[in-house]
């Protein structure tokens, strides 16, 4: 492994219904509780902190050497964050000047890209890597403390996916985007990983503390609420485990589609809040499940739920991929009230900060909508996004289906990734903090607007 230490350097209606927010929401001076994904064990994706109300422009931007689909996580003032250069940062948040580096990469061993998104806590900086392993750093420094090896980690794969030829050879899942990201409290960090696996380990010494075993690929990050962890699988559940002892409370089946094209399974992680869990499915719903029995309150249909949903004030809200939506759901029914359409699809899972909910698109836009009203309150795009040099955004900024994909094999699925991300695409769920957001893309950046 290698670590690289540096010195960071010295040197109309919207704005009617944002004035009205913001008078509704008090102004703080700095964010509490992102120091993991979805901000804590809940996962509820509240910020207690601003952002930007109108776009000034670009605070900093720090280049990696790959895509940055993990998501960036806040604590004592440094933004910690993976990429697929098989490395984890740590970037000074007022400055983004770096830190430190941490390489998993060694001496003739090929490391892996970090997209799980890293949890910070007493001391120490926790994350998985496609390499198969599972990493404790300091966070002061970017030392090694421990190191976990799973059996492997691996995409999703099913035959015919998406409806790609060959229909009998297993084809692992582009879509599968992001890794399992720990949640970390009373002396353990929990995570899945693509060998089907919930781990339970030991923060002090990476020591296995339980595992529990499920049906398929889990890349859906656990939610901790009153000792109870809930988390997907691809196996088309959601478990509910006791957090001490791993042992099964209930488990909640989602719906299948083994039949057409294998667009089953739970990638998006679960969001906690007044005695409810609230996940998406790719069976096209989003639900809302008793957290103690495990029986479904209601659900929403639409397509794909990827993102992380966020509940506040009797309100859900949440992202969809095609047709590409900003939603707002009833907490206690279910029923839709607005929608915005967002051009691209929308997996990055979006921040919740006083009147505005920022998220990312594949089409390479960063968007902030009020939530009163579903108005985009202002957006920005990457540079390639912008310029657009290869034509794939149509002049509404909506996605030229036909450019992007071309063929029935399955390396399409592929080429098609390739394409969105050649424009910047934002997968990263983005940070809030002292009216400034941040966020990384495909395009190997992490922004910082304000």
């Amino acid at each position: 492994m290698t670590i690289v230490l540096t010195v960071p350097s010295q040197s109309g209606r919207a704005a009617r219904t944002l004035a009205a927010g913001l008078a509704l929401f008090a102004v703080v001076a700095a964010a509490s509780g992102q120091s993991m994904f979805r901000g804590d064990p809940a996962h509820r994706g509240i910020v207690d902190s601003h952002g930007p109300v109108a776009l000034k422009g670009v605070k900093w931007t720090f280049k990696t050497e790959g895509a940055v689909v993990s998501s960036p996580v806040l604590a004592g003032g440094i933004v910690y964050f993976g990429s697929d250069d098989c490395s984890l940062y740590a970037v000074d948040q007022a400055s983004g000047a770096l830190q430190w580096k941490f390489s998993t990469s060694a001496k003739d061993v090929p490391g892996g890209p970090v997209r799980s998104t890293p949890a910070v806590a007493e001391g120490a900086v926790y994350f998985g890597s496609y390499d198969g392993n599972f990493y404790a750093l300091d966070a002061a420094t970017g030392a090694l403390k421990w190191k976990f090896a799973m059996p492997g980690e691996r995409k999703f794969t099913a035959p015919g996916l998406h409806s790609y030829l060959p229909r009998q050879q297993p084809i692992p899942d582009f879509w599968d985007l992001y890794q399992s990201s720990p949640v970390v409290a009373g002396g353990l960090v929990y995570f899945g990983c693509g060998d089907g696996a919930i781990y339970a380990l030991e923060t002090a010494t990476g020591a296995l503390k339980w595992k529990v075993q499920t049906g398929d690929v889990v890349h859906s990050s656990p939610a901790l609420a009153d000792g109870v962890l809930y988390v997907g699988s691809w196996d088309t559940f959601l478990y509910a485990l006791d957090a001490g002892t791993g042992d099964v409370k209930w488990k909640f089946k989602t719906g299948e589609d083994r039949a057409n094209f294998n667009q089953t399974g739970i990638q998006s992680s679960a969001s906690v809040v007044d005695g409810t869990v609230y996940f998406g499915c790719r069976d096209f719903h989003l639900y809302a499940v008793d957290a103690k029995t495990g029986q479904e309150k209601w659900k929403y249909k639409n397509t794909w739920v990827i993102a992380s949903p966020v509940v506040r004030d009797g309100r859900v809200y949440g992202t969809t991929s095609i047709p590409p939506v900003f939603f707002v759901l009833d907490a206690a029914t279910g029923q839709e009230l607005l929608k915005t359409d967002v051009k691209a699809p929308a997996f990055s899972s979006l921040a919740l900060a006083g009147p505005l909910a920022y998220f990312g698109t594949f089409g390479g836009s960063l968007y902030a909508v009020n939530v009163a009203d579903g108005s985009v309150a202002w957006l920005f795009q990457t540079p390639a996004a912008k310029a657009n040099a290869n034509g794939y955004l149509k002049a509404d900024g909506s996605l030229d289906f036909a450019k992007l994909f071309t063929a029935q094999y399955f390396e399409d699925m592929y080429a098609a990734g390739g394409k969105l991300f050649s424009l910047g695409a934002i997968v990263s769920s983005p940070a809030v903090a002292q009216g400034v957001v941040i966020f990384g893309s495909a395009d190997g950046n992490v922004y910082a607007l304000e």
